[in-house]
């Protein structure tokens, strides 16, 4: 729920009431802190944003040159306080690229040469930065990778690992435990808070390789599914409506998108809340 407080605009035409009850969040535990660049960074985000899903191995060099074309004059240290910003590495192991916790939280990846047969097996949760029209907010998910089913996600504006901790709680509460959680070594989930929980639900934990974002490959093709079909052709004005088309979306993308990888059918055809 404290990632849809996040979304109540004050400046909104909607009432705040009713912004509230569209949320479902309660009025008495409401706050909002805004995101705040300039218009000419917001767009150098957007353009790095949909430019990192089809080249996700390039470096701040040639991010530059890209920019450059494109007629954006942006220093490396401005392109990477951006990257750190909107939550994005290449994939290939860099460091002081992506904020890492301590390394003795960091845990094997566990899913190579897994064969995946069954609903619940594997959970994977990723983030993402999401651009709207004035701003910009960060998106969390996750994917039951056997159906491709969404079994949870939410919207906030902020990296800490209190908001990706909140969507897991919620998918949990919803539809069961996963056998399995992978993630990325960001350090949402090289932290203790992260780990405890997962250990005190007996959740086994499986992280990526170092920088390799395709370990996480099917949460890596929801981004993409989403943001081409919906976020880059529909940009948001605001919080409220990126929650409602988001949650349009994944419903979508849940009960009506067929899916090539699991022979053309939904996935909710395959999924099933765990017992």
């Amino acid at each position: 729920m404290s990632q849809r407080i996040q979304l109540v605009d004050r400046q909104h035409d909607l009432s705040i009431r009713k912004q509230c009850q569209v949320l479902s969040v309660s009025r008495s535990s409401l706050y909002y802190a805004p995101k705040g660049e300039t218009a000419e960074n917001l767009e150098v985000m957007r353009i790095m944003d949909e430019h990192y899903l089809k080249h996700p191995t390039e470096g701040i060099i040639r991010i530059q040159d890209m920019l450059f074309a494109l007629g954006f004059v942006v220093n490396h240290k401005r392109i990477r306080r951006l990257l750190r910003l909107m939550g994005l590495m290449a994939i290939y192991p860099k460091r002081n690229l992506s904020k890492l916790g301590m390394k003795n939280l960091i845990h094997p990846y566990l899913l190579k040469g897994l064969d995946i047969k069954r609903p619940n097996q594997v959970w994977a949760i990723d983030i993402t930065y999401i651009p709207m029209k004035n701003g910009f907010l960060y998106l969390t998910a996750i994917i039951d990778v056997y159906s491709r089913y969404i079994v949870g996600w939410g919207l906030s504006n902020t990296l800490e690992a209190e908001a990706s901790l909140s969507v897991l709680k919620q998918a949990i509460r919803e539809h069961g435990k996963p056998e399995i959680i992978n993630s990325d070594q960001g350090s949402q989930f090289t932290c203790e808070q992260w780990t405890a929980y997962l250990k005190d639900q007996d959740i086994r934990i499986s992280m990526d390789g170092k920088g390799r974002a395709l370990d996480n490959i099917f949460i890596e093709r929801f981004w993409r599914t989403l943001k081409f079909d919906y976020v880059y052709l529909y940009p948001a004005t605001d919080g409220l409506e990126l929650y409602q088309g988001i949650k349009q979306f994944i419903h979508y993308y849940n009960h009506e998108l067929h899916h090539q990888g699991i022979d053309r059918r939904v996935p909710a055809e395959l999924y099933q809340p765990a017992a």
